[in-house]
C-alpha cells in the first residue's frame, strides 16, 4: 500500500496505543503513590520515576536499526506484554527496588511499541501527510493521558494506600493487554520493504549532524520531561497541599484533554503560524506555566494553568516527530526517530533524577520551575530551528529534505566553478 493511501491501519493503531498510554498513565501516578505508602521520599519517587527510562536508554537505537528495513511490526505485540507485564508486577511488589525493576520493564515496552508505531507512520505517511498524522497518532497517547489519570484516581486513595495503589497498577496491566484486540488487525503494509538488500548503515554521528535533527531532538526532550514530571510529581504536589488523589487525576487529565484539543487544531495553526512559530510561542508560554505550577495556587487556577499548559505541551511531540523524519537521510528514518527518543528516555532518566534532589533541597515545586528553565531553552531552540513552510506544502511545493538537498548544492557549486573556469 503506498503512502497515504487507506488509513484504517492509522485508526486501529490510534486505538490501540490509546490503551498502551493509558495503562502508562494509569500505572505512572499510581506507582508514585504505592512507593509513597511504602515508605519512599520525594528522591526515591525521582529515582524510580528515571527508572522507567534507564532501560530504553540503551535499547533504543537498536531497536530502531531494526525497524529501518521494515521489522516494525513484531515490536508492537512485545511492547504491549511488557507494559502489562510491568505495570501487573509493579503491583505485587514489596519493595522500592522491586517497583524501580518492573518500572523499567514498562519503559522498555513503550519504547518497543512507540518506535513500531512511529516507524510505521513515517513510512506510510506521505511528505505532505506527516504533521497530520503524526499528530492523529499521538491523539492516541493523548486519550491515554485523559483516561489513565482519571481511572488511577478512582482506584487510589482511603486509608489503605498501599493496596488501592496496587489494585490500579494490576487494573492498567489488564487495560494494556486490550490494545492486542486493535494490534492484530494491523497488516504491515509496508512488509516488501523488509525484504530489500539492507544498505550501509548511516552513523548515527551523520544523523545528529543533520540540520533539524538535534532541534527536533531537544524540543522533544523538553516537552516529554514536562509532561512526565506533572505526571509523576504532582501526586506529591497534591499530598504536600492536601489535594486528594481524584482530584490530582482530575487536573491530569484536564491537561491531557487539552493536548488532544491542540492535536485536533493543529493543522490549521500551522497553516496559521507556521512549524517554527507555534514551536517558538507554544515552549515559550509553557515554559512560564510549568513555572508557576510551584506557586501556591487555588485548585482552580491551578486547573486553568493545566489546561493551557496542556495545550502548549501539545504542539511539541508531533512536530518535533515530523522535523526529525524530514532532516534525517530516507534510509534512516527509523534510527533518527530511535534517537530522538532516546533523548526523551534521557530526559527521562535526568530530570526526575533532577527533580529529586531539587525537591529534596527546596522543596516539591521546585522541579516545576526546572522544568520552566528547560522549555525556555527549547523556545529559543525552536527558533533557530528549520521549518518546511505548511502552507507552501499543502499548496503542492514540497521542500527537499535535509538528507536530499545537499548533494544539489554541491551539483551548482561545482556547476558554477566550471562556469568561471
Amino acid at each position: 500500500m503506498a503512502p497515504g493511501g487507506n488509513r484504517g491501519w492509522l485508526l486501529r493503531l490510534v486505538i490501540a496505543f490509546g490503551f498502551a498510554q493509558g495503562a502508562v498513565s494509569m500505572a505512572r501516578p499510581a506507582v508514585s503513590y504505592r512507593a509513597l505508602a511504602l515508605g519512599a521520599d520525594e528522591r526515591a519517587v525521582g529515582v524510580i520515576a528515571g527508572v522507567y527510562a534507564l532501560l530504553p536508554l540503551f535499547a533504543a537505537v537498536p531497536l530502531g536499526r531494526r525497524t529501518d528495513h521494515g521489522r516494525c511490526a513484531p515490536l508492537l505485540p512485545v511492547g504491549v506484554v511488557l507494559i502489562a507485564g510491568g505495570c501487573a508486577l509493579s503491583g505485587v511488589a514489596g519493595s522500592l527496588w522491586a517497583m524501580a525493576l518492573w518500572s523499567g520493564v514498562m519503559g522498555l515496552g513503550h519504547l518497543c511499541f512507540v518506535i513500531g508505531a512511529q516507524s510505521l507512520v513515517a513510512r506510510q505517511s506521505a511528505p505532505h501527510e506527516q504533521d497530520r498524522n503524526f499528530g492523529h497518532f499521538t491523539i492516541g497517547a493523548s486519550l491515554g493521558q485523559l483516561i489513565g489519570p482519571i481511572a488511577a484516581g478512582a482506584l487510589i486513595g482511603g486509608p489503605d494506600m498501599a493496596g488501592s495503589s496496587a489494585l490500579a497498577l494490576v487494573v492498567a496491566g489488564a487495560g494494556a493487554a486490550v490494545a492486542v484486540t486493535s494490534l492484530w488487525r494491523i497488516e504491515h503494509p509496508t512488509a516488501g520493504a523488509s525484504r530489500r538488500e539492507p544498505g550501509p548503515r548511516v552513523p548515527v554521528g551523520s544523523i545528529l549532524r543533520a540540520r533539524g535533527v538535534p532541534a527536533g531532538i531537544l524540543i522533544s526532550l523538553s516537552v516529554l520531561s514536562a509532561t512526565d514530571i506533572l505526571t509523576a510529581y504532582l501526586p506529591v504536589v497534591g499530598e504536600h497541599r492536601g489535594i486528594s488523589p481524584a482530584v490530582i487525576g482530575v487536573l491530569l487529565s484536564l491537561r491531557a484533554a487539552a493536548t488532544i484539543a491542540c492535536r485536533l487544531v493543529l493543522t490549521p495553526l500551522l497553516r496559521l503560524l507556521g512549524r517554527t512559530v507555534l514551536l517558538t510561542v507554544t515552549c515559550l508560554l509553557a515554559a512560564l506555566l510549568c513555572a508557576g505550577v510551584a506557586l501556591p495556587v487555588p485548585v482552580g487556577a491551578l486547573a486553568a494553568m493545566l489546561i493551557v499548559l496542556g495545550f502548549c505541551l501539545g504542539v511539541g511531540q508531533p512536530l518535533s516527530m515530523t522535523t526529525v523524519v524530514q532532516a534525517a537521510p530516507e534510509e534512516a528514518r527509523s534510527t533518527a526517530l530511535a534517537l530522538r527518543l532516546t533523548g526523551n528516555r534521557l530526559g527521562q532518566v535526568a530530570a526526575p533524577a533532577a527533580a529529586g534532589l531539587v525537591a529534596g533541597v527546596a522543596g516539591v515545586a521546585a522541579p516545576f520551575v526546572m522544568l520552566g528553565g528547560l522549555l525556555l531553552l527549547s523556545s529559543g531552540i525552536a527558533l533557530r530551528a528549520p521549518s518546511a513552510d505548511v502552507a507552501e506544502r499543502a499548496a503542492g511545493h514540497r521542500r527537499p529534505a535535509v538528507g536530499q538537498d545537499v548533494p544539489d548544492r554541491a551539483d551548482d557549486r561545482r556547476r558554477c566553478r566550471e562556469t568561471k573556469g
